[in-house]
């Protein structure tokens, strides 16, 4: 494995059954104590906790309870999920700020590498609207020392490098950045050329898998259900690790896997499989 290579097991990919992405039970059947010493017997140095199920656990622990419990682990690297519909009005933007302020809350005591934000449909908002909300957001954050990292996708208004980059470099806000998601650019179709010229100060976070370039199903049930560990599809996983290692980025490596069979597989199991698997990209 390559040397001072962190990997950090994504709040999704150690779900576990029951957890359904999108509905109303998203949180996570096992004991946030149980997963993090699984990821940290796994190997892993950074967890992902998903906004469902920080409320959930929060019902039984305190976020001083959790940031023992990584640190007895030895995780290092936390990163926070997912918040939308900052850029927009009305209801959902007041759901928004709430919730905003429950993850900045967070990422302030659990010192989080970085808080995941986006959405997950498109929308009518122009650009100039959300570069302005985006630097509001960043400038929020940055009272809790919080870096955000904006998460293009197929689905959302930013699709695009150019896109991102309008964004980030609009706000101007040294805690704004792109989290770059290998499942996403993989559907984007976008070159890793493209994506390893990105100034590395606007990368807040990387996230690697597998899948397949075509699909029998829809794009969101494809997203939501049917990613694959590193090695077990047909993107080139090793490619774009070396691409993005050669273009200079040390953060943590998130491994992002949404995949309903699973979800059906022993914590421990998951959390081997995960990193035996992601590990073996660097090698």
């Amino acid at each position: 494995m390559a040397t001072n290579v962190d990997l950090l097991c994504s709040y999704w990919t150690l779900a576990g059954g029951g957890a359904e992405p999108h509905t109303d039970h998203e949180y996570c059947p096992w004991d946030f104590k149980d997963r993090v010493e699984a990821a940290a017997r796994a190997g892993f140095r950074g967890m992902g906790i998903w906004h469902a199920d920080l409320e959930h656990t929060l019902k039984k622990r305190s976020l001083k309870e959790m940031r023992t419990i990584l640190d007895d682990n030895g995780i290092r690297h936390i990163e926070l999920e997912f918040l939308g519909g900052w850029f927009l009005e009305g209801e959902e933007k007041k759901a928004s700020d709430i919730l905003r302020k429950k993850l900045l809350e967070a990422s302030e005591v659990l010192r989080a590498h970085h808080v995941k934000v986006g959405h997950f449909v498109k929308t009518q908002a122009t650009m100039p609207k959300m570069i302005k909300s985006f630097a509001a957001l960043c400038a929020d954050g940055a009272n809790h020392g919080a870096l955000f990292g904006f998460e293009m996708m197929p689905f959302c208004d930013i699709d695009s490098v150019e896109k991102a980059m309008q964004l980030v470099e609009g706000a101007g806000a040294k805690n704004g950045g792109i989290c770059l998601d290998l499942w996403h650019l993989a559907k984007l179709k976008i070159p890793y050329q493209k994506i390893a010229s990105i100034p590395q100060n606007r990368i807040t976070s990387i996230e690697i898998n597998d899948g397949t370039h075509e699909c029998p199903w829809s794009l969101h049930e494809d997203t939501i259900n049917h990613r694959l560990l590193c090695g077990e599809g047909e993107f080139d996983v090793k490619g774009f690790v070396a691409a993005m290692l050669k273009a200079g980025y040390k953060g943590p490596w998130g491994i992002e896997v949404l995949n309903a069979e699973l979800r059906k597989k022993s914590l421990d199991d998951i959390a081997t499989s995960a990193f035996k698997t992601t590990a073996a990209q660097f090698q």
